[in-house]
């Protein structure tokens, strides 16, 4: 990890890259003013291209997940993701972090794929924790990451990455679990999860070297690791209260065949074909294997996938005052998800409340199934029974949940120097657009499974009935009453025979336009009289143009009523800025710098009333060479997104899987028994707007647990954050080598934009009961949160959307150090540390409501958080001849409690004990070690092999771990080495 120095501790340095401005100055993160010893005020944090090396990731998030101040993002381990990777910093939300290449922006806010960056084509990554609004314009509130790739190419360039994981499934709770529940269990070694990254390319000067074009192709994939193939992932496990053992989540659907009576003595009881083959119903879940499922047999837990990135460069020195470049970036990226093949139960159809029927004289139906089914109809012809049927087609290959994102990022612009090189300019314009498709799993048609359960006997053969009347002579019979049904045909007919399901596509587009003019007024005389530099100055225009669009299919629009439609909405922003730095000391013998920076920013968004501002007030002192003091203070905001501002606007209604509260609930360790009481307490309930004689009737179960919710609805201003830092550099002169900063960083967010799901509205009303949150809640008169959708509502829903809360806060420490000391002939050490001390994760909800503070805990009221201690710390030894270097990397993460154990004076609301888990109270302390070897064969070989997490420690156990944080499926949380020890080998080739 290297400081935000080298030579100078307030200075970013650029090594051998081509990220400076013309006539050779720094060019800064976090600023527009050049240069030369330009100096930030701001702590930045930048990993270089060797550790990236030595680390040997894939992908671009695997590096940024590293560094303490990022809050982990995992998208190769998030089924349910669309596969972009996007970075949180400082626990305050992807659309807060401004992403940046080479100074400009990666693209539309909170669509951003940075998987577009190669990892073999990064220079360096320079993360500037808090706002710089005033320099860059919106959503750069938590703080700024600017990629700067590697440039102006000549020669040949062969990078290439091979990993996999070396795992040892060892025994535990979970597998004690899936032991009860009859599920299989494999332990031992397992080699998998393979990741290839391969990248070339070659670049060429030309016309005296005045022109260079270079290019380069890199193509990465993964394979697909199974949540059945990690030991402790090998079920969901759930604890139903504190004192019970781990259990498995159980799956309604299963390979024996599961029928629910809708009508007769056993109406709404969960059965299934016994799987003996008799003829008989039993109950799920009631002994026999194959009479319970595991839900997540085939999920992924590392999504396989492939991307191809391409692109080139080209910058030409037209004239001592001219310089063009350009830079183009493609990527296409495809992902997938494994999913049970299953037919849909009739509650994922319509309204959910038609259900399937059956003919009384199916000749698939047993005496006994017809008599539990039909009663008294029992093999009548032209009598029906309804039913509910969830089968799962195991024999069968799996279906797959398909995404595939691709697009292009284009940048063209001039620069130069003018006016005797007092002036530098620069002029880009940026083009990025992506395509995201979710393509869904095959849907079957309802009327397809009814017309397969209405069977008839023709000649003795079992007959759809549509088939002897002509209705639908493709009809494909199915024999829902036998167990491990494995009929090919009739899955083709039930899912369209390979057609896919609903597509939705999401066309994000960002225009930026970017004019800067950069100046040292002190080449004509403005200057301290005790500084050697003069007034800079910086003045900038923008314009950006932001376009959303969403296109589905005639299939999406029929499987999901209610859902998105095709709709396309933009948004243009114009903004101006001016920045100053004024060197007031330099070089005196009382003080060696003293300097002050400050800029502005006006920005005006065509769907917002009126204009807002943005600005910084920034200084440095260094009272001598070795103590520099540095502060900040500025206002950033964030306004509404394209997409934010039109669905706020915009009102529609679906089914949600949120079941309520105060009705009765599914046993989750027995799903076809008993209900439990409702999970919220009465008093808890009232908040809601609930009458107490309705506490806990079966009335307030919505169809299949998914109640209505309503999307959008709500106005939406820009947020606001006020960001302090202040820290010193120590740059000791008695220590040759040795650089270490401490900042004390502070960003206080006001009105922020925040998106809640109903569980947020609900349980924040259960908790608090206050408007800001009940307000969301809106019970229909008999008490439900059910009701059509296609209806348009007025009551019997729970909101969900984008809306202004109240406040965030997000404080802590720095601490950086550097540390590079010689050894004479056995080479020398590079030590580097960045560790980040949370003291405050904070949020308040409404202005009545107790502000809380999350640092260290995770779970209900708080999510993921963010620990209160995290580090890594490389030390790597070079050879004096440089040829060989061995690195080893610590990285640690201090424990996280759940926020039930959390004490008063958090604010974090009181839990029941019934939310108690002494057995599982939270996650220790977690320490990894990486090791990394690299050796150079000869001038342009490099050899590497690297072990990360050497000690191969497995995640932490959290059970209840989806219902608690609503992400992963693997008993775990992000933020930790999920798929255990991975081994890597890595070779360059220059030619």
């Amino acid at each position: 990890m290297a400081q935000d120095q080298a030579a100078d501790p307030t200075q970013v340095t650029t090594a051998d890259t081509d990220d400076t401005a013309a006539g050779g100055d720094i060019v800064v993160t976090g600023t527009r003013i050049v240069r030369p010893n330009n100096r930030s005020a701001a702590p930045i944090v930048t990993t270089t291209a060797a550790e990236i090396a030595a680390q040997g990731a894939t992908t671009i998030e695997e590096v940024l997940n590293r560094l303490p101040q990022v809050q982990v993002n995992s998208e190769q381990n998030f089924s349910d993701s669309e596969g972009r990777q996007r970075i949180k910093l400082r626990s305050l939300g992807y659309e807060r972090t401004l992403t940046l290449i080479d100074g400009l922006r990666v693209g539309l806010a909170n669509t951003v794929d940075v998987g577009i960056i190669p990892t073999a084509l990064v220079e360096r990554i320079d993360v500037l924790t808090g706002g710089a609004s005033s320099v860059y314009g919106s959503d750069a509130v938590s703080g700024v990451v600017n990629f700067v790739l590697k440039k102006n190419f000549e020669g040949i360039r062969l990078d290439a990455n091979y990993s996999f994981f070396n795992h040892d499934n060892r025994a535990n709770d979970v597998t004690d679990a899936v032991r009860r529940a009859g599920f299989n269990s494999a332990t031992g070694m397992a080699n998998d999860g393979g990741r290839a990254d391969v990248s070339l390319a070659a670049g060429v000067n030309l016309f005296d070297n005045k022109v260079n074009i270079s290019g380069f192709v890199n193509y990465r994939e993964s394979s697909i690791v199974r949540l059945r193939d990690r030991s402790f992932s090998q079920c969901e496990v759930v604890q139903p209260s504190n004192t019970a053992v781990l259990s498995c989540s159980r799956a309604s659907y299963t390979p024996a065949g599961t029928i629910i009576p809708q009508a007769g003595a056993q109406a709404g009881q969960i059965l299934v074909n016994n799987p003996n083959g008799n003829g008989t119903f039993i109950p799920i879940n009631s002994g026999p294997a194959a009479a319970s499922a595991n839900p997540y047999d085939d999920w992924a837990f590392q999504r396989p996938f492939e991307r191809l990135n391409f692109g080139g460069f080209l910058t030409a020195q037209i004239s001592d005052h001219v310089e063009f470049y350009s830079t183009a970036l493609f990527y296409r990226d495809k992902s997938y998800n494994t999913q049970l093949n299953r037919n849909f139960s009739y509650t994922a159809y319509g309204d959910g409340d038609v259900p399937f029927r059956v003919n009384c004289d199916n000749p698939f139906l047993s005496t006994s199934q017809a008599q539990t089914l039909c009663g008294a109809n029992a093999g009548a012809a032209g009598q029906f029974a309804p039913l509910d049927v969830r089968y799962r087609f195991d024999g069968l290959p799996l279906v797959e949940q398909k995404f595939t994102n691709e697009g292009y990022r284009i940048v063209a612009g001039l620069r130069g120097r003018v006016l005797d090189d007092v002036w530098s300019y620069d002029l880009a314009g940026m083009i990025s657009r992506a395509q995201l498709d979710t393509i869904d799993v095959p849907f079957a048609q309802f009327d397809n499974i009814n017309r397969s359960l209405d069977v008839v006997n023709v000649g003795g053969r079992p007959t759809c009935r549509s088939v002897v009347n002509g209705t639908d002579p493709s009809c494909v019979p199915f024999n829902a009453f036998t167990p491990f049904n494995q009929d090919a045909a009739l899955n083709n007919y039930l899912f369209g025979g390979g057609d896919t399901g609903g597509i939705s596509t999401r066309i994000p587009r960002l225009l930026q336009f970017v004019g800067s003019v950069s100046g040292d007024l002190g080449k004509y005389g403005i200057t301290s009289p005790f500084a050697e530099q003069g007034l800079a100055i910086a003045l900038g225009g923008e314009y950006r143009e932001e376009m959303e669009r969403t296109i589905v299919n005639e299939i999406y629009q029929q499987n999901n009523p209610g859902g998105p439609q095709n709709q396309r909405f933009t948004q243009s922003i114009l903004e101006g800025n001016i920045e100053l730095q004024a060197p007031l000391v330099e070089d005196q013998s009382w003080t060696k710098l003293l300097q002050l920076n400050a800029g502005y920013r006006l920005s005006k968004y065509n769907r917002l009333e009126g204009k807002f501002g943005t600005w910084k007030v920034e200084g440095i002192w260094s009272p001598v060479s070795d103590i520099i003091f540095r502060g900040s203070y500025n206002k950033s905001q964030a306004a509404p997104g394209v997409g934010a501002a039109a669905g706020a606007a915009n009102i529609f209604w679906n089914q949600g899987f949120y079941a309520d509260p105060c009705a009765p609930q599914i046993n989750p360790a027995n799903p076809g028994g008993p209900r439990n009481g409702p999970s919220a307490t009465i008093e808890q309930c009232r908040n809601t707007g609930l009458p107490d004689n309705l506490y806990g009737s079966t009335t307030l179960i919505c169809p299949d647990d998914r109640c209505t919710v309503r999307e959008g609805g709500f106005d939406l201003a820009p947020e606001s954050a006020f960001t302090t830092t202040i820290g010193v550099v120590l740059r000791p002169r008695f220590i040759p080598g040795l650089t270490v900063s401490v900042d004390r960083w502070l960003i206080d967010l006001e009105d922020q934009l925040t998106f809640l799901n109903p569980s947020d509205w609900i349980n924040e009303c259960l908790n608090t009961g206050n408007d800001y949150f009940c307000r969301g809640i809106v019970r229909a008169p008999n008490g439900t949160l059910s009701s059509s959708p296609a209806s348009s509502p007025s009551s019997g829903w729970v909101s969900r959307g984008s809306v202004n809360g109240y406040k965030s806060q997000s404080h802590g420490w720095d601490f950086q150090g550097q540390y590079n000391v010689g050894l004479g002939g056995a080479g020398s050490l590079d030590m580097g540390f960045n560790g980040t001390l949370m003291t405050r994760v904070g949020s308040q909800g409404a202005p009545t409501v107790e502000p809380r503070d999350c640092t260290g805990y995770f779970g209900n009221g708080c999510g993921e958080s963010m620990p209160t201690w995290a580090h890594q710390f490389r030390t790597t030894w070079t050879t004096a001849d440089r040829v060989a270097s061995v690195s080893l990397n610590w990285r640690h993460r201090s424990g996280m409690p759940m926020t039930v154990y959390a004490p008063a004076d958090t604010g974090i609301p009181d839990l029941p004990d019934s939310d108690r888990r002494d057995q599982y109270p939270g996650i220790k302390a977690y320490d990894w070690f990486d090791l990394a070897l690299s050796f150079d064969v000869n001038k342009q070989m490099t050899f590497r092999v690297a072990a990360n997490n050497i000690f191969d420690r497995d995640p932490p156990l959290v059970p209840d771990s989806r219902a608690r944080i609503g992400l992963l499926r693997g008993n775990t949380i992000m933020g930790y080495d999920l798929l255990g020890r991975q081994i890597v080998a890595g070779i360059s080739l220059r030619l």
